[in-house]
Formats: C-alpha cells, sequence, structure tokens
C-alpha cells in the first residue's frame, strides 16, 4: 500500500533526497508554494500552524512550483532567502517541482489522486494547495488555495 512515505524529495538548496518516512508518526501539511502570488502571504499562517503545532506532531511541508503564472521565478537560494526574510519560514521546503502535467514530481502524482480536487478533478488549480496527512501517510483532505491555514487548524487538532 503506497502512503506518504513512499517519496523522496529534495531539499531546497540541494543535498540528499529526504525520504518522506523521516516524518513517520507525523500529521503532514504539504503545500506547492510561490513567492509571487496573491495567496503568497499564506506563508505567515503556515508559519504559525507549525510553530503552534510542531511539538505535538506537525511537519509543514513546502513545494516550490512555477507553473501557475510564472509566480515562482526563483532559483533555491533566492527562495529561501525570501521565505525566511519575510515569512520566517522554518519549516522543511523542498526543491522546486511541477505539480501538474507530464514532469509532475511523484508525490503529487499520488496525492491528487488520493484528493481529488473540484468535481473529482485532480489537477492542481493554483499555488497554495494544501493536502492534510495523518500519522499513518493517509492524505485526509484537500484544501483550496483560498482556505487560509488558520482555516486548517480544527482539522489539524483532530489529528494530534
Amino acid at each position: 500500500m503506497t502512503t506518504v512515505y513512499s517519496f523522496t524529495a529534495q531539499p531546497l538548496g540541494g543535498g540528499a533526497p529526504v525520504s518522506l518516512e523521516q516524518y513517520a508518526g507525523k500529521v503532514l501539511l504539504i503545500v506547492n508554494t510561490a513567492s509571487e502570488c496573491g495567496f503568497t502571504p499564506q506563508y505567515a499562517g503556515l508559519q504559525k500552524l507549525y510553530d503552534q503545532y510542531a511539538t505535538r506532531g506537525l511537519a509543514v511541508l513546502g513545494f516550490p512550483c512555477n507553473q501557475f503564472g510564472k509566480q515562482e521565478p526563483g532559483d533555491a537560494t533566492q527562495i529561501g532567502a525570501f521565505c525566511e526574510k519575510n515569512f520566517g519560514v522554518t519549516f522543511p521546503m523542498f526543491e522546486k517541482i511541477d505539480v501538474n502535467g507530464a514532469n509532475a514530481h511523484p508525490l503529487y502524482n499520488w496525492l491528487t489522486g488520493e484528493a481529488p480536487g473540484l468535481l473529482g478533478l485532480e489537477r492542481i488549480k493554483w499555488n497554495f494547495t494544501k493536502f492534510l496527512v495523518d500519522r499513518s501517510g493517509n492524505v485526509v483532505k484537500r484544501y483550496a488555495p483560498l482556505t487560509k491555514p488558520d482555516a486548517i487548524a480544527a482539522d489539524i487538532e483532530k489529528l494530534l
């Protein structure tokens, strides 16, 4: 059976691939991000969730993506500096990936298959689509970009 722990991702800035198995037993909020999007201020809310719940077992995982309006044009150094400077991001960020199409990261192919969006469509519609994953590595819920991080807090609480 496939779970989120079946996947690896490259950390932002390089280094050895990270097995998502290292997050086994944690609740995960996985988000495709962008630095020049109208939803970019959600980084602050994501960091707030991370600060509030990390000690209880939440990990927020950010995956920059440039597929929507080319709103993530930077390289790893620029993305990391932007997130840290403007939003104090300390949660794990990974390399820029595609979330749709032939080059979509395998993790996102799996996530969208597990939790299709509106009308059963699997593709990601925009930046800051969020997936909540339980402690066993199963997708529990998908949230639209318009859903602010603080609106997810009650669902996170139930899983912690």
